[in-house]
Formats: structure tokens, sequence, C-alpha cells
């Protein structure tokens, strides 16, 4: 955000959280309906907020300072031996960048995603409404970037597209293809993506050291990590 700029900064009532069960979690949320969010939006991020639908947040738990912004500057990333082996295990996939817009094949893969990832966790039941909620907003700089075999649909990875950077919002895939890293391989992509456009950064939202579902996250390397407000180079 600019040196100049204001904006309403909310902080939420504690609710569960949810990386860690069990414990309680409080964000910080810029005002949702300031018309000013839209240009606010990249200064944001690399003050270590993220999207999620509406809202831009950042967690601020009373306690706990567990959740860790990271982001990778694209030019300086160097694929490791296990990453060039999920990009040569799927290069028959064809990739297609979209308007953000559900279709009923993007909410049938997506349900299938939730179903099999998250069961029980509340998202498995999903309409298409959550959907809308959850992924893009009508301010939001939002592509939908497919992944695709024979014109089958088999991942997205919803990207906002800032002027310096792209944010990986979410991604969601075909389980039945899991032996491909469909995860890895759109981080792969997006990171090609903004290369390719010239934009220094692809943010990857929140890391949490010890969490399994978080440990992907720092193999992409060299990547940057929000340190008491300086972002720190990891290689």
């Amino acid at each position: 955000m600019t040196a100049n700029a204001s904006i309403r900064l909310y902080q939420t009532a504690e609710h569960g959280c949810g990386y860690w069960p069990g414990r309680t979690a409080r964000d910080l949320v810029l005002d949702p309906h300031d018309a000013q969010l839209p240009e606010l939006y990249a200064g944001a991020l690399a003050m270590g907020f993220r999207r999620s639908g509406a809202h831009v947040y950042r967690p601020h738990c009373p306690g706990c300072r567990a959740c860790v912004a990271l982001r990778i500057p694209a030019a300086a990333f160097v694929p490791d031996r296990s990453q060039r082996r999920c990009l040569r295990r799927n290069a028959d996939l064809t990739l297609h960048i979209a308007p953000a817009r559900r279709s009923d094949e993007h909410f049938a893969l997506y349900r299938r995603y939730l179903e099999c990832r998250h069961p029980g966790g509340g998202m498995d039941n999903a309409m298409p409404e959550d959907f809308d909620l959850f992924l893009a907003c009508s301010w939001s700089p939002t592509r939908f970037l497919e992944l695709r075999r024979d014109g089958r649909l088999l991942g997205v990875a919803v990207t906002d597209v800032l002027p310096d950077a792209l944010s990986a919002v979410y991604t969601f895939f075909e389980p039945d293809e899991a032996t491909r890293g469909l995860g890895t391989f759109a981080i792969l992509q997006q990171l090609r993506w903004a290369r390719e456009e010239g934009r220094r950064y692809l943010y990857l939202g929140y890391w949490i050291a010890g969490h399994p579902k978080m440990d992907y996250k720092i193999r992409f390397r060299p990547h940057e990590r929000l340190q008491g407000g300086l972002w720190v180079e990891h290689r």
C-alpha cells in the first residue's frame, strides 16, 4: 500500500484455526467495501495479506505467529530434480488462461477435489455460491489457469494477476490423477507465467513450519519469507 493511502482495518472475533485443530485464530481484514481496495491489493500482498473471496486478510492471532507469508522471486527460481520430473510427467498437458467464471465443468471438478481431499471438513458439500464466494469477487484481477489433457479438465489454478506479481489463491485438481503432482505442476506453470510476463513474484500465501500440508511451499527455492516486517531470502 502506498504511504499516503488509508483504509479501515478490522479485527475479527476469535474463531477456530483452519490449520491446527483445537486452536483459535483471529485475523486483520481490510475494509471489503472500500473503493480503494483494488488499487491497494498489490501493496497489501507485499505486507503479508492474502485474498479469500472479497476479503483481504492477515492472521493476527494472540500468542501465535506461525503463519509466515511466502513468495518466490520468479526470475531467480530454479526447479530442483523432483520438480523437473514433475514437468516431464505432465508434458502431455495443455494450459489455458481463462476468465474467472464458474462453469459446470469447473464446479464438478471442485466438488470432486473437496470430497476427496477435505472429507468432513466443512468444505466437502460445496454449493455453486460457495465456489463463487471463495475464489473470486467483483473487483479481483483473477484468472483461471486450466490444465487439460486431450480437452479434459484436470486442474485449475486460481490466480490473481497484479502489475508486479501473481498470487496463487487456490488450486484444485482431479483426485484420480494424484500421481501427476498437479499441485506442484500448477505452481511451476504460474512461475513460468510470471517470468514470461515480467512479473517479479509469485505469492504462495502462508507457510507454517511443521505443518504437513505446508511443507511443499519451501521446496520452491529460492523463496522469501516475511519475517519481522522484512522479506528474507531462503535458498
